[in-house]
């Protein structure tokens, strides 16, 4: 068995040759009065024509697998969040009692289960796969329970390239609960974050791991040293943070994340930590050109496509998207969740400029 799900995860790690794209982040924030936010950022190397989407109460879903229909089930809970190329599954999302998740790339490590008679009807695709608990769960220790009903199956969606799509999930609930979930050879391996912080390959313990070399940074400046009598003073604020790798590989931007999200000086509430989690994940911003590779005659350039914040006490979704800075909100209250359709609309626009020169007095 181990030998078969090894092919599925060479033919998994081959799909990056078509997304071209692993970076992206994710944090968690408390607020003064306990109130938790979590968000992330979206990098991929070609377009995902991303839309904002809410899914409602009853909506019946069937599961895609290399063999034919898997897992059939029907929507439990209400969910907003963010869709690709018009897939009706939500990657990132909220779901009604506080829930989240979002599908991180993981690429030259997922390893999705070898389909058979026997679990064929309890599997999903890995595009699917949020979805599901998205629309059937409401808090963590659910999720956990769970997991040994479904299975990922190396199903390839189109649009997301010539083989199934690597992917790795993360999980919070409205407790503050957080769960990372990774398809490795075949099974499908969690770990509790506590940090709450998330990006892509290697594996989740592994960048925890990796953590212990920087545990010397800290927010605050260093303290001048007399070396020899002479006195040697930084040279400005951030001296605490020298040594913090900076480049966009996901186990620098995982570094990066934890520290900066851990040492953040706690907003009064979630309203304001939706604001100070968006400033925090600028610096996860990538702009086109920065992160490229040339394939053929062929050059990707990854670029964040979307920066989002999830809000689980009030149910809001923000986000903002590349070709639009502008903060958008969806708020799950708003919409009847006991609807027959899904709701969705294309985040496509151009960036806008506020003129303010009649203000000036």
């Amino acid at each position: 068995m181990r030998k078969c799900t090894f092919g599925i995860t060479l033919l998994v790690a081959c799909a990056s040759l078509f997304m071209r794209a692993d970076a992206c982040t994710g944090i968690k924030l408390i607020a003064k009065d306990g109130s938790l936010v979590h968000g992330r950022t979206l990098e991929f190397g070609v377009e995902v024509n991303i839309s904002a989407a809410v899914i409602p109460r009853g909506y019946a879903f069937k599961g895609t697998t290399p063999n034919g229909q898997g897992l059939s089930y029907t929507s439990k809970y209400g969910a907003v969040g963010a869709t690709a190329f018009g897939d009706p599954s939500l990657m990132d999302g909220l779901n009604e009692k506080g829930l989240a998740v979002g599908t991180f790339y993981f690429p030259t490590f997922a390893g999705y289960s070898q389909i058979t008679a026997e679990n064929q009807a309890k599997a999903l695709s890995p595009v699917e796969f949020p979805n599901w608990i998205l629309t059937q769960f409401a808090t963590v220790d659910e999720v956990k329970e769970a997991l040994s009903q479904v299975v990922i199956a190396p199903t390839i969606t189109k649009a997301w390239g010539s083989t199934p799509a690597p992917f790795h999930y993360i999980v919070f609930d409205k407790k503050g609960n957080c769960l990372v979930i990774e398809p490795l050879d075949g099974k499908l391996v969690t770990h509790d974050n506590k940090l709450g912080t998330f990006t892509n390959s290697p594996t989740f313990d592994w960048h925890m791991t990796n953590l212990r070399n920087f545990i010397n940074l800290t927010p605050f400046n260093a303290k001048p040293v007399t070396l020899n009598g002479i006195t040697l003073q930084p040279f400005g604020s951030g001296s605490g943070m020298v040594g913090i790798p900076g480049d966009f590989t996901p186990p620098s931007r995982f570094v990066r994340a934890a520290i900066f999200s851990t040492t953040a000086i706690p907003s009064a509430n979630a309203n304001e930590a939706v604001f100070q989690l968006l400033h925090i994940l600028n610096q996860f911003d990538i702009p086109v050109g920065d992160a490229r590779e040339k394939i053929g005659d062929v050059t990707y350039s990854d670029k964040t496509q979307m920066t989002c914040a999830r809000d689980p006490q009030s149910l809001k979704y923000y986000f903002r998207t590349y070709s639009d800075q502008t903060i958008k909100e969806v708020d799950l209250n708003q919409f009847d969740l006991n609807a027959k359709s899904i709701k969705s609309l294309e985040t496509s626009g151009i960036n806008k400029v506020l003129n303010i020169s009649s203000q000036l007095k």
